[in-house]
């Protein structure tokens, strides 16, 4: 479809784009809404509950505390009527003007100057997009009214299944944009350019334009499809006859220009530069335009393949890509802005991972894949789990979904609307058309055919390990676990979840936010103990577990020996979540080409939350933000919690020439071992290097690589010990697989005292901080946090590291990006063994 662009509007709407008497408005500005006898103002894109908060209804703090309990549901119940005005130019004969609808949660009726253009019953389905001529009905000043009803149980609407409450509102609203186009004779649509690369020089690509020509007249059109692409131009004339509607697909044998020699390539990140290539296009008849779109694309090649164990991998313009992700979420009123998608794809690429996956087809416009697009980041997208089970959508549930006879064509439109909207994208790699379970036959059919027919990219029938009746194995697996698993279970499983396979949702449970977090969410009396209804509250939405703190708990009472009170606890949770998140990444490097991808689950929140999060709800890294962020460098040094050997993994672009570096310290900082080697290494390739001695009670094992395409050196660190973490196998369920035996930390409760010099300071939007361990100890686990004068700590702010390990005088220089400019800044640095610092910026 046409890419709009949105901009502030006079009489709530103006022109994007004329030419010859063509315009492509956006109606963003100037809503009113009615709710019974209530009148708010707002603009779109939004949602009921968005509309309320905006007004002042209810407070930017109704997810904090336990404010969202108090939330009245009732007023959903009743259609809500969003209006604006616009105006128009005098409409030309042989001119039409069309509104398009890009997302609507659930249903609606649409009037124009009082007309009913269109009712419920054919406008439902938040993922069917529409488009209706309204020439007939339009004049130089107009009205549109959009009358909104909620999803009732059994709707197949937006879903958000157990990681948090459902939305009070069911996500009712008009929370995709509204538009306004005036076109000539002939309308163009669905414009899309599709890419082959020669994979095997990569020196050349034959692309394909397809665009969609409706001929709107009673007669017969000639015309010419122009642009530009590259510097090139490109020319095809078209006779249409009247009312004609057809779909033009030309490849390089009708335009030479549409081959390319020496392609710029769209690559994700650590692999090379997502290049971007721009079309623009109109239609001429008789010398004017009638209509014209602008396309961004990528010159790529997406295809999977299959492992000799039956498992799907990716491949990249020819070269295996290991899926290093995360799962997606919108926040929970559907606010998400061009600017908040942004600054969480930029802590995606620090953290160097390479994808992230949409159980749901999400976004309040198309800027997140605008942002992936642009920053190099893959898209696995598609439907989401909440339709497959009748606990989260109602309705009557059989083998394969809980979607009602009555809903499969809808869910099927949707689909072809989706794809239609989004296949420019080169950061969408695939299409899952199924989540916990496989479609039934009919509908794969249904979903395979709606793929084949408008798009390359693969299709993914579950997230799970499923044999379906139609096209065989998924090449997938969701085996768990979703609970806590100490780091050696990646390494040691191999039958569930651990390091083999893609695995497309994982995750050790609670990854608990910063305590500054945590005091927005949890009443103050009720900060300590964690075993209550606040703390269970924040927890997942689950039925079946994740639903409370108890199995952190009892992790920490059984491998620490307890906490005292909240800031031990999560001391001792932020290692726990280091440690564990880590491992679960690196134990998918290290056994490439078995390991094919993984996926953590998730990356964000859509509330404030105490689980599955790399950062939480108010944009602050947890700590397993920053052990992902070292376990995945492109080239770094890993520790096999099985064989207790050191590797060394490359997923850059080229060999590159490694000298490594690994020391063993034991719990009085003792150096007990040191190695070092150097070594050239091939991509997407893994060496073992060193083997570990046997462990004493408690070890620290320090690793470091230096390599030409870092300015720094790469470190690594692990507290280690002898003790291993074993699995009770025969009591593993979905989501977890419990233990019978931990490994032991109490040992770190009486590690020697140290001191560090900490010198720190602000130039312009950025901190930089250097740390010296001034003693002959090791000086654990020390905690960066900046705090305005009011005490909250910067959203978005970026570390180049943070919960580090310094060895015994040993100097670290570290660097906070701040996403905004914020002043009277305090630097507080806490550890294990160290005294608390704090810093005037």
């Amino acid at each position: 479809m046409k890419k709009f662009v949105v901009s502030l509007f006079i009489s709530a709407m103006c022109c994007v784009c004329t030419m010859a008497g063509i315009r492509h408005y956006v109606l963003r500005d100037g809503w009113k809404v009615q709710e019974n006898n209530n009148v708010y103002h707002t603009s779109l894109p939004t949602t009921a509950m968005n509309v309320l908060i905006k007004n002042g209804v209810y407070g930017e703090d109704v997810l904090d505390k336990l404010n969202y309990r108090s939330v009245n549901k009732s007023r959903f119940n009743h259609p809500w009527r969003f209006s604006n005005s616009f105006k128009l130019p005098k409409i030309n004969s042989g001119q039409h003007v069309f509104i398009k609808l890009d997302g609507i949660s659930y249903s609606a009726n649409i009037f124009v100057n009082g007309k009913l253009i269109a009712s419920r019953d054919s406008i439902k389905g938040p993922f069917r997009r529409y488009m209706f001529d309204i020439t007939r009905y339009v004049s130089t000043r107009n009205n549109i009214t959009i009358e909104v009803f909620r999803a009732n149980p059994g709707d197949p609407n937006i879903g958000f299944v157990d990681w948090n409450p459902r939305p009070a509102d069911e996500s009712m609203g008009i929370f995709r944009g509204v538009g306004i186009d005036v076109v000539g004779s002939v309308l163009m649509n669905n414009t899309t350019v599709q890419s082959h690369v020669n994979t095997k020089t990569l020196k050349e690509a034959w692309l394909t334009l397809v665009t969609e020509l409706t001929n709107l007249s009673g007669q017969t059109v000639k015309g010419v499809l122009r642009g530009e692409l590259d510097g090139k131009q490109i020319t095809f004339p078209v006779t249409l006859n009247a009312g004609e509607k057809r779909l033009l697909r030309l490849t390089p044998k009708e335009i030479p220009a549409l081959h390319i020699s020496n392609p710029r390539l769209w690559w994700c990140d650590n692999m090379g530069e997502p290049n971007l290539y721009n079309v623009s296009l109109k239609f001429d008849v008789e010398n004017n335009t009638s209509d014209k779109c602008d396309i961004t694309f990528g010159v790529r090649e997406i295809d999977d393949y299959t492992t000799q164990e039956g498992y799907k991998g990716f491949l990249l313009n020819g070269k295996k890509v290991l899926i290093r992700g995360t799962g997606w979420t919108d926040d929970i009123f559907l606010r998400d802005t061009p600017e908040s998608y942004l600054r969480q794809i930029k802590y995606v690429k620090d953290m160097h991972l390479n994808t992230i996956r949409l159980e749901n087809i999400w976004g309040n416009s198309d800027d997140l894949f605008n942002i992936c697009d642009r920053n190099g980041i893959m898209i696995l997208a598609g439907w989401s789990c909440q339709w497959e089970w009748s606990d989260y959508i109602g309705g009557k549930e059989d083998q394969y979904t809980s979607i009602a006879d009555s809903d499969r064509e809808l869910v099927a439109e949707e689909l072809q609307d989706q794809i239609l909207w989004l296949r420019n994208h080169p950061s969408i790699i695939g299409w899952f058309i199924g989540s916990d379970k496989v479609p039934s036959p009919e509908m794969e059919s249904r979903y395979r055919g709606i793929i084949s027919t408008l798009d390359k990219r693969p299709c993914i029938c579950s997230a799970k390990d499923w044999d379906s009746e139609l096209s065989g194995k998924t090449g997938t697996k969701m085996a768990g676990p979703y609970e806590y698993v100490g780091p050696n279970y990646w390494y040691v499983d191999t039958k569930l979840g651990g390091a083999f396979g893609f695995n497309t949702e994982t995750c050790i449970g609670a990854q608990l936010p910063v305590k500054e977090s945590i005091e927005r969410m949890i009443p103050e009396e009720k900060l300590w103990p964690v075993n209550n209804f606040c703390y269970n509250y924040h927890c997942a939405a689950s039925i079946a577990g994740m639903h409370s703190l108890d199995v952190l708990t009892d992790i920490i009472n059984r491998k620490f020996g307890g906490a005292t009170d909240l800031d031990d606890y999560l001391k001792k949770a932020d290692l726990l979540n280091y440690d564990g998140t880590r491992s679960m990444f690196e134990a998918f490097r290290v056994n490439i080409p078995h390991a094919t991808g993984i996926i953590q689950w998730k990356l964000n929140s859509a509330w404030p939350s105490l689980y599955w999060q790399l950062y939480d709800y108010y944009g602050v890294p947890t700590a397993a933000y920053y052990s992902v962020k070292s376990g995945n460098a492109p080239q770094q040094l890993i520790y096999n919690y099985k064989d207790r050997c050191v590797y060394l993994v490359n997923e850059g672009p080229k060999a590159v020439k490694i000298k490594s570096e690994m020391s063993l310290y034991d719990s009085i900082s003792v150096e007990r071992q040191k190695a070092d080697t150097v070594t050239t290494i091939e991509p997407y390739t893994v060496q073992r290097l060193f083997t570990v001695n046997k462990l004493s009670i408690l070890e620290f094992l320090f690793l470091r690589l230096h390599c030409a395409d870092y300015k720094d050196a790469v470190d690594n660190t692990y507290c280690l010990s002898a003790d291993e973490d074993e699995y009770d196998w025969a009591k593993s369920t979905w989501y977890v697989s419990p233990l019978k035996t931990t490994s032991n930390f109490r040992a770190l409760a009486s590690l020697p005292t140290t001191v560090l010099d900490v010198k720190a300071k602000l130039i312009d939007n950025n901190v930089e901080v250097t740390v010296t361990n001034k003693s002959n100890k090791i000086s654990f686990f020390n905690r960066f946090m900046l705090k305005d004068d009011k005490g909250n700590v910067p959203m978005y702010a970026i570390w180049s590291d943070n919960y580090i390990t310094l060895q015994p005088e040993e100097t670290k220089k570290l660097t906070c990006s701040l996403s905004d400019a914020v002043k009277n800044l305090t630097l507080t640095i806490t550890g294990w063994n160290d005294k608390e610092q704090t810093i005037k910026l």
